[in-house]
């Protein structure tokens, strides 16, 4: 069979190298073509010359091109997977920065939170282009994979404003049924039967079976208790399990930040936090890592190019969802996983406009979900929180109206529970201003925003948060653009 399948932000070296050699596991995939596009030229033909030695060496008749028009590289595409992010780190530096003065301390801040909310605003106009030329140029009726965060709110705009077929794609259900299965002492995840639900990153196993056997919270609780990495690196997530009898999909760092109980306060965060590694709730965490591999692709290329002369090895072929879901709706070999979609009553105590992530099965006939879950009313009034958090920054996304932006902040969780509405109006005001370039559909509101700012007298607070340093300031991270460019 052949048809083409277009990859945005295929500048992502390393992921779309992982993409595509899934793709090319499954037999019937091998002469397709691959059109990929990205802003940057330099990453594009990095990325295209791993592709193409993987295609000579396995002597394939897959097509690979590479063009920075996105466009044209959508023109005919039956399935777009997208894993941009708008602004790169010089918008994401003011995600954690900004709200860290007023006290709003951040491990990722890519989902929700003043971070997240604002990660939307920049994306939400961009997956609208995205899905103009989806609806003008792709295949009739394809499917559209979104891979970036923040998820729901990307693809709640993908689907409600850019009337394109998408689906929502993470792999922290994976990642958390890796942990299960291992604290449990089986020999393969494959052991673990589990239902996951709720929304993306906020996603809840409540059923658990290893091995056909029923696991219940008190033993989960007491293999994680037991577990000597995991009882250290997961402690808020464990205490999150015996207050709420399930466990959560994600990460100590990142689940901290939905919850307003265990980021609040300065003296308390160290108490729950791990700091052997970013993603157990260093502030700041990811934008540091992310900070200090900006480049890795570049001193790893050679090693990247080595291994494209390897045979793919479908053994080896990753648990990410793309190439799965593109095998079953192809083929017709069904495919279980989670994905987020507009939930429609597929779990009965969340509102049917919400993008949820849920177990589903997909054929030829499309993804098809596992309707009638409840999932734990705990579980549902955290979702809750999150969900209208996520309604109202779409809607100021699309709308560009400030107002609502600032009530969908003050409404955050973490947000509410550290900064004041003056606090809040501020610092959304300088956050729009910092990040102007990026959001058009606020150019309106901009002036206003830095008259407010000029004559402001809230006070800013001087707090690094639980970091091994203080998160870099927009300015450094442009001198050290500027120094790489030079060197190059």
């Amino acid at each position: 069979m052949s048809f083409k399948i277009a990859i945005i932000g295929a500048g992502s070296v390393g992921f779309t190298k992982k993409l595509f050699t899934d793709i090319l596991c499954v037999p019937e995939f091998r002469d397709i073509e691959f059109a990929l596009t990205d802003m940057s030229e330099h990453n594009l033909q990095m990325i295209k010359q791993i592709l193409d030695t993987i295609v000579a060496s396995n002597k394939l008749p897959t097509r690979v091109t590479a063009t920075t028009n996105r466009r044209e590289a959508l023109t005919g595409a039956r399935y777009i997977i997208s894993c941009v992010r708008v602004g790169g780190l010089e918008a994401y530096a003011d995600d954690i920065r900004i709200p860290l003065k007023y006290g709003i301390d951040q491990c990722v801040g890519d989902t929700i939170c003043a971070g997240g909310i604002l990660y939307g605003q920049r994306n939400i106009p961009v997956i609208l282009d995205f899905c103009k030329d989806i609806r003008e140029v792709a295949e009739p009726g394809a499917k559209f994979l979104n891979y970036a965060n923040p998820m729901a709110m990307n693809t709640w705009a993908a689907i409600e404003y850019g009337k394109v077929d998408t689906v929502g794609l993470c792999h922290g259900v994976q990642h958390g049924a890796e942990q299960i299965a291992e604290v449990l002492g089986a020999k393969s995840v494959s052991e673990l039967d589990y239902i996951c639900s709720g929304i993306n990153h906020q996603t809840w196993f409540v059923d658990l079976k290893l091995n056909g056997r029923k696991i219940g919270k008190d033993e989960l609780i007491a293999a994680f208790e037991a577990h000597p990495v995991f009882s250290q690196q997961e402690k808020l997530r464990i205490d999150v399990l015996k207050r709420f009898g399930v466990y959560s999909t994600e990460s100590n760092g990142h689940l901290s930040e939905y919850l307003p109980w265990y980021r609040k306060r300065p003296d308390e965060i160290t108490k729950w936090i791990d700091m052997s590694d970013w993603i157990h709730g260093e502030t700041g965490g990811y934008l540091r890592h992310s900070t200090e591999t900006r480049n890795w692709f570049e001193t790893e290329f050679p090693q990247f190019l080595a291994s494209a002369e390897k045979p793919i090895d479908p053994a080896k072929r990753s648990n990410e969802h793309a190439s799965h879901i593109l095998e079953a709706l192809e083929t017709g070999r069904v495919y279980r996983g989670h994905f987020n979609v507009k939930n429609n009553g597929v779990i009965t105590n969340l509102p049917s406009d919400a993008i949820i992530e849920s177990p589903g099965f997909v054929d030829r006939f499309g993804i098809n979900m596992v309707s009638g879950i409840t999932i734990p009313e705990a579980c549902a009034a955290t979702c809750m929180a999150s969900i209208n958090v996520q309604r109202m920054s779409v809607h100021a996304a699309i709308s560009g109206d400030i107002d609502l932006l600032k009530l969908a902040v003050l409404h955050d969780p973490l947000v509410g529970a550290v900064a004041t509405p003056e606090e809040v109006w501020q610092m959304v005001d300088e956050m729009v201003a910092a990040q102007a370039r990026w959001l058009p559909q606020y150019a309106d509101a901009v002036p206003a925003a830095k008259e407010r700012l000029a004559k402001s007298t809230v006070k800013t607070r001087e707090w690094a948060g639980a970091a091994r340093r203080n998160v870099r300031s927009i300015d450094e991270l442009r001198a050290e653009k500027a120094a790489l460019k030079q060197a190059v």
